[in-house]
């Protein structure tokens, strides 16, 4: 059997209600006027044990080209903490709703479609990219999406993620399941995947070439273990950094080249004022650091790339370890948002900083592809079932999760299964 052919789902029996419990299956294509779903409301604005509360909410009504998915599993990313969180900014202040359901990763089966939608139709199993366009402006016909001032994360910016019984996407951000993975590693990957691919392929001249050397922050999580994997398909070299010492042979099991652990080091944090006491101090940290990027790639081998996410804490390092040339790409400041560096290492070594956000359909399907061929690992490291989806955001919040990417389950009723056949057989029955 070729790769991932689609065999259809067998026919089954189920009642038709208004409500089904967690791993409940209605019948195929058919729609309840309610949802469970883990929901966030402004007024209890917190950690994720706080802001994440079960409620049943009315079922999504889709537009013509939209289409309704039943969520077998999810991802979890740091979104979720944020919009739970309303730092930095409230998802309410964008989307205006009474209420947010978080999520940006999915797994499921398409239950509903628009009567425009014409690539994908009940019954396909599917995982779900998390950009959202009104695709009607020059970037969306021509340009590069992911400048379209329309531009939206799907469960961040919008208010119907993935942690519900069923979410409702734009057809374009479906992409085929992986039939090799089960529900939950189908659901753990696509938004850090296409996150990496972008920072790493998605911004030439500076697009990865075989034989160049790349520091990865957070080598261990979810983006981390990603860029690694991606790094060395390419036949670059990835040099990981880690917090600590038991993640190092994980690190290196991906195929990264060296791995520095951070916590050998202490030049972390803001920058210092330039020229003073505190600052030499941290510029002579920061090269002994260099001098361990040395240690692997040759003395005098500066890295062509760094992969940042952490921001405020490792950004200082970054601008100043890259090549002339080089490029520092970024996606986000899991450690805080007020980046320093010092500039003259950048005019004058003509250095690029450069941000990068999550990734359009080309670059999540050509990353999706890389799944689907089984030349990427999934990398999920814990699954968490439906009522401890807030317990899993709060391990993520405290740094406190096992490396890789962590998944949840929302209608697969346990973890192992790979067919909607497996999970009707195994769910409860109405």
């Amino acid at each position: 059997m070729a790769l991932d052919q689609n065999t259809g789902i067998a026919p089954y029996e189920a009642p038709e209600k208004d409500l089904y419990e967690i791993g409940e299956m209605p019948p195929l294509g058919y729609v309840p006027k309610n949802m469970y779903a883990w929901a966030i409301r402004r007024d209890r604005h917190g950690e994720p044990d706080k802001s994440f509360q079960v409620e049943v909410v009315p079922t999504w009504e889709i537009d013509s080209h939209e289409v309704l998915v039943l969520v077998m599993a999810a991802g979890v990313n740091y979104n979720g903490i944020w919009a739970g969180l309303g730092v930095p900014i409230s998802p309410f202040d964008g989307h205006k709703q009474p209420y947010h359901i978080a999520g940006s990763d999915a797994s499921g089966i398409v239950w509903a479609v628009g009567d425009k939608v014409k690539n994908w139709k009940v019954g396909d199993e599917v995982v779900v990219h998390c950009n959202q366009d009104d695709g009607d402006d020059e970037e969306c016909n021509g340009g590069d999406p992911m400048f379209s001032p329309s531009q939206r994360i799907w469960g961040y910016e919008t208010h119907d993620g993935s942690f519900a019984q069923f979410t409702r996407v734009q057809a374009q951000q479906l992409m085929r399941r992986p039939k090799h993975l089960t529900w939950e590693e189908s659901a753990c990957y696509t938004l850090t995947l296409a996150t990496a691919y972008r920072m790493l392929f998605g911004h030439a001249p500076h697009d990865l070439q075989p034989g160049q050397n790349v520091l990865v922050w957070g080598a261990s999580g979810g983006l981390g273990s990603f860029a690694i994997q991606l790094i060395n398909a390419a036949g670059a070299n990835a040099i990981g950094v880690i917090s600590d010492e038991d993640k190092r042979d994980f690190v290196m099991g991906l195929g990264a080249k060296g791995v520095i652990n951070r916590k050998d080091f202490k030049c972390w944090g803001q920058l210092p004022k330039v020229n003073s006491e505190e600052y030499n101090i941290w510029l002579k940290e920061a090269r002994k650091f260099g001098k361990a990027i040395w240690d692997i790639t040759g003395k005098g081998v500066n890295v062509d790339m760094v992969f940042e996410h952490p921001g405020e804490a490792t950004f200082p390092v970054s601008s100043l370890v890259v090549k002339k040339g080089g490029m520092v790409v970024i996606c986000a400041g899991t450690s805080g948002f007020n980046c320093t560096f010092d500039v003259r290492y950048m005019w004058m070594h003509q250095k690029r900083l450069q941000g990068s956000h999550f990734a359009h359909l080309k670059q999540a399907s050509a990353a999706n592809k890389l799944m689907i061929e089984r030349r990427i690992d999934p990398c999920m490291s814990e699954v968490f079932p439906w009522d401890e989806i807030p317990q899993a955001h709060i391990k993520m919040l405290r740094n406190e999760h096992k490396p890789g990417n962590m998944a949840v389950l929302v209608q697969a009723p346990k973890t192992g299964l790979r067919t909607f056949e497996d999970a009707l057989e195994a769910g409860p029955k109405a």
